[in-house]
């Protein structure tokens, strides 16, 4: 996880980690500051208007993750094993090799993430008078009444046009690694991981937030680990935009930085926020939570843009997103409230809510099919007949 937000990095750092920068402009700074701060904004609100439609899904593979607190106690310290693990892997081994094979690793994971991404955007653009077919991926072991399903997956034009498109940029980044292919992996991950991650409170998200607090100050100040594994590792987890960009154009290759945790984890406590306001009718700790980021990254720019040197930004946001809506919860006196409201015992509007799930074999066909009761026929639909047999059967149960 690259979690440092650098105003200084160029292409030959990320490979090399050598030190020869160019110095840009201050116009050329500003736009670059600017839009890894709108690029950190998007995955954050639409992730959150995504993962509300999600939790409304009626697919169980589609339902959110969540984190619990003790989930987010073992985080940092997982993560730091994670950190180290890489370290070594690039002292022991060759960082050529390593690096080829986390290039098809993101390769796949990112073409599934970006198409996922595109999706409903696609629903929305596709042409009414074009044909969606669908199709079925099915892959069954055994054969008989001892046939097994391994996979089954349901897809039509519209995805395949999706994957298309994806695999075109999927390529481009693993011939060209530039950063605009970069940057479409990058938002991918960061909207999915969003929409798919979700505190159970926000005690959680607090500790959460405090774990990865600590872990962000150690690994940049104490240590030179994390610099380290972020010049040497290829790959799209962070969001960057040259500082260059004006005098090189898209050949530019001194870039500022911002990493995909800096963006996902504060995102899924600001998405607490969100279904807090959705319970009480109103968006007062969303958009508070919402300008929390903005005020600690704009933070973060500023410190490091005035000191030169690389910045932990949950250093800055950690205290932001926790201490602006504690306070707004104080100030209405709802803090108590807000900490003992879980949000996995809500039901987001309109949210079905299923008892139990009915064990049937074959494709998701089959199982809306299972699911679909017919209602018994009224009496006002029966014919005389039939409801002078029921009342005669009615009669004969009293006896009985």
């Amino acid at each position: 996880r690259d979690s440092d937000l650098d105003g200084s990095s160029t292409g030959s750092d990320a490979v090399n980690g050598t030190a020869g920068r160019f110095v840009s402009g201050a116009e050329g700074t500003a736009l670059a500051y600017g839009s890894l701060l709108l690029m950190a904004l998007l995955p954050i609100f639409f992730g959150a208007l995504r993962s509300v439609g999600c939790s409304k899904s009626k697919s169980a593979s589609d339902m959110p993750e969540t984190i619990t607190s003790r989930d987010a106690a073992r985080f940092p310290i997982i993560a730091s094993c994670t950190l180290f693990g890489l370290y070594l892997f690039f002292k022991i081994f060759s960082q050529e090799y390593i690096n080829l094979l986390l290039s098809m690793y993101f390769f796949v994971l990112g073409i599934l993430a970006l198409s996922h991404t595109m999706s409903p955007f696609m629903c929305r653009v596709f042409p009414a008078n074009v044909p969606n077919k669908q199709y079925q991926l099915l892959f069954t072991q055994g054969s008989g009444e001892s046939k097994e399903e391994i996979v089954n997956y349901e897809f039509d034009t519209k995805d395949l046009i999706c994957l298309g498109i994806s695999s075109v940029v999927g390529v481009w980044y693993v011939l060209k690694k530039h950063w605009i292919a970069n940057n479409l992996f990058g938002l991918a991950f960061a909207l999915n991981g969003v929409e798919l991650l979700h505190l159970n409170n926000v005690s959680t998200g607090c500790i959460l937030l405090g774990g990865l607090f600590v872990y962000d100050v150690f690994w940049v100040f104490g240590t030179n680990v994390m610099v380290t594994v972020a010049k040497s590792f290829e790959a799209p987890i962070k969001l960057v935009f040259p500082q260059d960009l004006l005098e090189k154009g898209l050949d530019a290759s001194n870039f500022a930085m911002l990493g995909l945790g800096d963006i996902v984890i504060p995102a899924v406590v600001i998405f607490s926020s969100f279904t807090l306001s959705l319970k009480k009718n109103t968006r007062t700790y969303f958009y508070t939570s919402f300008l929390a980021y903005i005020f600690g990254l704009g933070l973060t720019i500023f410190i490091m843009h005035t000191f030169k040197h690389a910045q932990p930004a949950l250093l800055y946001l950690v205290p932001a997103c926790i201490g602006f809506p504690v306070l707004l919860a104080l100030f209405k006196g709802e803090l108590t409230e807000m900490f003992s409201y879980e949000s996995s015992d809500e039901v987001l509007p309109h949210t079905p809510q299923l008892t139990h799930f009915p064990t049937v074999f074959g494709s998701p066909a089959s199982l809306a099919n299972s699911m679909h009761v017919e209602p018994p026929p009224s009496y006002e639909e029966s014919s005389p007949e039939e409801v002078s047999s029921k009342e005669e059967i009615t009669e004969s149960d009293k006896d009985k």
